[in-house]
């Protein structure tokens, strides 16, 4: 009797013992974590995330980023990034290139070198075991996975590819009209690499990124009227001269 009744009730010790196995194996609600614990579910969960998402590349600056940045939105941030680059290309500008990252690198090493002696001092004084002042900056991966490094390469060979095709349909002449723009600025530059060097043109080229668009922001009715009007008249002039030269216009009729 004892053997029947141990038999009878072992399906049932059976049936609830694997039913409660999926539950505690994260058989519950959808996205639910297992049940480790509150602190080891938290770690688990985060340590799944983190391998998770590290596969795939972080890009240094979005472009919702770059938008904020040239249109001052933080001030305090477009200002340090402007007064920086300005900084380093008007030293560019009156110094070698050699001198200028040699200056930067001390610059940078009497900060740390300093801070590192100044903790130093601290905690001997102190006595205490704080340990390496960058021991945080020092502990973080900044190794690049070989699967980033191939997408990152793989949107660059993009945009090469198409500067390639542009390269060689402007200088095999594949539209007359276009060689001859790029043949006018080119002449054009030979002026203006007269007046000014590569360094100048930098300078000039950050003081108009970060000043045209906010300038455009505030008066764009205006601009853009105006604009239109020397749009419509380079147009017009544009369709004289395919007009007028050989080959275009009955290119056009076809």
């Amino acid at each position: 009797m004892a053997e029947s009744s141990a038999a009878t009730q072992s399906p049932s010790v059976s049936s609830s013992s694997s039913g409660a196995e999926p539950s505690a194996l994260g058989g519950g609600s959808p996205g639910a974590c297992p049940a480790l614990g509150a602190k080891s579910c938290g770690s688990s969960c985060a340590d799944s995330f983190v391998s998770s998402s590290s596969s795939q590349p972080v890009s240094i600056f979005s472009t919702s980023q770059v938008h904020d940045l040239i249109f001052w939105r933080d001030v305090k941030k477009t200002g340090f990034v402007f007064g920086t680059t300005l900084i380093m290309l008007l030293s560019l500008a009156a110094f070698s290139v050699i001198s200028v990252v040699s200056y930067l690198i001390l610059a940078l090493l009497s900060v740390t070198i300093s801070f590192r002696v100044y903790k130093s001092v601290i905690q001997a004084v102190q006595k205490s075991e704080e340990g390496h002042p960058f021991k945080a900056y020092l502990d973080v991966d900044i190794t690049l996975s070989s699967e980033a490094f191939h997408n990152y390469m793989n949107a660059a060979m993009v945009h090469v590819n198409k500067a390639l095709k542009l390269i060689i349909r402007l200088f095999l002449v594949e539209d007359l009209v276009d060689s001859l723009k790029l043949a006018v600025f080119m002449w054009l530059m030979t002026y203006v690499g007269a007046v000014f060097n590569g360094i100048t043109l930098l300078i000039l080229a950050e003081l108009l990124v970060f000043s045209v668009p906010i300038v455009y922001e505030k008066y764009k009715t205006q601009i853009d009227h105006y604009v239109g009007i020397a749009r419509d008249q380079t147009k017009s002039i544009v369709e004289k001269i395919q007009a007028k030269l050989p080959g275009i216009a009955k290119k056009k009729a076809e």
